[in-house]
């Protein structure tokens, strides 16, 4: 830290002036990467519903549209008008070379698990090219077609739209919130600075660290997939970590400089004290945040490299970036004061007064302030944490409209069936297990090579026509059409019945499709907790034993912090899962969970 102290002072300028030219040259590659951002990565790669989706494009050259698209004519599908319109539409679509393949009600020979109940509307299922931006498609075909084609009402659904729709919604309400929060953000910092030009060192540290992360982001982006979750990440922290980190130099520097150090004094001593606290402080947040990786998937692995980037950023910036600029500024720091007095250091007032009464009391004020906590916590108990679907967008979303209307008028899910590969099996345990699948509730068929089935019984023979392909190798598909949500308790709970079928002399069963991605996601992630829990507990007490040299307060740091995590949850489940505060939040979908991704934004 000596080095580095001397670093700030003696060559201030260079520092500053060099630490800001390599931010600004960073955006050339850090602003590619929002293009590069991906929705989605809830998948564990190494879950059975991992493989089954390899096996299906692998073997069977079969991948799940990427978009589904439901065409309402207002009068039979069948109607020679409406297949007219539907071969329009189908020309269309090839015709966007992102369109890798395309199929429909018509030319899967009109199932009838591809119509509407009421006979009106069909689906068309859309495959794109995974090298491409796919939000951009969806968003491209939404403005096409949201008006209708060919005087038939046209509705785009998949996760894909999901992401379109989020994107847009996420770009909309950052700007917003910035447009908000920033004019108030400055006010609040002059008024905790004292001073219009040390507010503005705050927000200096955060802009560094926000704008250089990307960069980072985007050699992330280079060598594998990266989540858009890790945006909000990085503008969230830069943020809150430059407020946090600019307020304990700066306040350091003026005591300094108080106590009759000269200018290039007070910065070293700055380094050494606050900057010391400031780099504990960082890398234990970054080593928490790093955590994020041991999970499979990639949206939380975008977490731990977006979390460490942004961490690392604020913390060059504090540490450089702000020591040389106080230095260059010197007493300039304190100009254009709100009022007389301001950037003192006082030992008076309403914080100190606080301090003092909390002292005097401290058995008192530790029973209240954890009974509250505590009750908090307790708003929390059974909550359960989800992943996002297009019930997070608004009510009145055009995706959220296309969603619905395949809940409330197609009989099942034939856009997310439960795909089913059988190793080693016979045509007579295809039919027996066929048979077991179907007999649950909440399956509504089940198609394979050797015929149809519904609640236990077999119900037709197989379809010569069907183009569906029921065999690859030594496997055997079965498809099971569901009518719960996937992406919720029902389609776990569905998952777990389906792996409980008897399965004796059958080589080999994988169960995928959207419900068993969304089980195995989540039990991925409730495998890996208790080493990640471990891992952040252990790291936290050797780096605060370091940092203190105590061994109470380090334990008293992650109990309090555990405790905090908890009445966080316990709000948040209170909140979302409860439906309360919609008057002051807005009318949100209930859907019963806490998104997983929230959890690390808190923690």
């Amino acid at each position: 830290m000596k080095r580095l102290a001397k670093l700030v002072t003696t060559r201030s300028k260079s520092v500053l002036y060099g630490f800001i030219a390599l931010v600004a040259l960073s955006t050339i590659f850090g602003i590619q990467s929002f293009g590069a951002l991906k929705g989605g990565g809830y998948e564990d790669p190494t879950s059975d519903s991992a493989r089954v989706t390899s096996l299906l494009s692998t073997e069977f050259k079969i991948d799940q549209p990427e978009l589904v698209a439901i065409i309402d004519f207002g009068r039979s599908a069948d109607d020679p008008l409406s297949a007219t319109v539907a071969t329009a539409f189908t020309d269309r679509l090839n015709e966007y070379p992102e369109v890798e393949k395309l199929d429909s009600y018509y030319s899967s020979g009109k199932a009838a698990s591809l119509k509407s109940i009421d006979g009106t509307a069909v689906y068309f299922f859309i495959n794109l090219d995974d090298k491409i931006n796919q939000a951009q498609v969806a968003t491209a075909m939404q403005d096409e077609f949201g008006s209708g084609f060919n005087g038939a009402s046209v509705y785009l659904a998949g996760m894909v739209a999901v992401t379109s729709e989020l994107n847009a919604m996420i770009s909309t309400d950052l700007a917003l919130a910035e447009t908000i929060a920033l004019p108030i953000m400055l006010i609040l910092m002059i008024f905790v600075f004292g001073s219009l030009i040390a507010a503005g060192l705050p927000l200096m540290v955060g802009a560094l660290s926000i704008i250089g992360s990307f960069f980072f982001v985007w050699v992330a982006t280079l060598f594998t997939d990266t989540s858009v979750f890790s945006a909000n990440l990085i503008t969230g922290m830069g943020l809150g970590l430059g407020i946090d980190y600019a307020l304990l130099m700066v306040n350091r520097f003026r005591e300094e400089r108080e106590a009759g150090s000269n200018v290039s004094e007070a910065v070293e001593k700055m380094v050494l004290t606050a900057g010391r606290t400031v780099l504990f402080s960082g890398m234990t947040v970054a080593i928490v945040l790093g955590s994020m990786a041991i999970f499979p998937q990639y949206f939380l692995k975008s977490m731990a490299y977006a979390g460490v980037a942004v961490v690392g950023l604020s913390l060059a910036s504090a540490l450089f970036a702000l020591p040389a600029a106080l230095n260059l500024l010197g007493d300039r720091v304190n100009k254009f004061t709100l009022y007389k007095g301001a950037v003192k250091h006082q030992d008076e007032g309403i914080w100190a007064d606080i301090a003092r009464s909390v002292m005097q009391k401290p058995i008192r004020v530790l029973l209240v302030s954890v009974l509250a906590l505590g009750s908090l916590v307790a708003l929390g108990n059974g909550v359960q944490f989800g992943q996002v679907d297009d019930r997070i967008l608004p009510r009145d979303n055009r995706v959220v409209a296309a969603s619905n209307i395949i809940r409330e008028r197609f009989e099942g899910r034939e856009a997310n069936p439960v795909e089913v590969l059988l190793k080693g099996a016979s045509d007579d345990q295809v039919v027996e297990y066929a048979k077991a699948l179907s007999a649950d509730d909440s399956i509504k068929s089940v198609r394979t090579s050797e015929g149809y089935f519904e609640a236990g019984e077999q119900i037709a023979p197989a379809n010569p026509f069907d183009p569906t392909k029921y065999a690859a190798g030594d496997y055997r598909r079965i498809v099971a059409i569901h009518d719960v949500e996937s992406r919720g308790t029902s389609g776990l709970e569905l998952t777990d019945r389906l792996r409980a079928i008897d399965t004796v002399g059958i080589d080999e069963v994988l169960i995928g499709g959207g419900a068993a991605v969304y089980t195995d996601s989540q039990k991925g992630i409730e495998h890996n907790l208790p080493t990640v829990l471990l891992w952040i507990i252990i790291s936290t007490l050797v780096l605060l034993f370091l940092f203190t040299g105590s061994f109470i307060l380090p334990i008293k740091a992650v109990l309090l912090n555990f405790l905090s995590l908890g009445a966080t949850i316990g709000f948040l489940s209170w909140v979302f899962i409860g439906g309360h505060l919609q008057f002051l939040l807005g009318d949100f979908q209930v859907t019963g969970t806490i998104d997983t991704s929230s959890l690390v934004l808190i923690a």
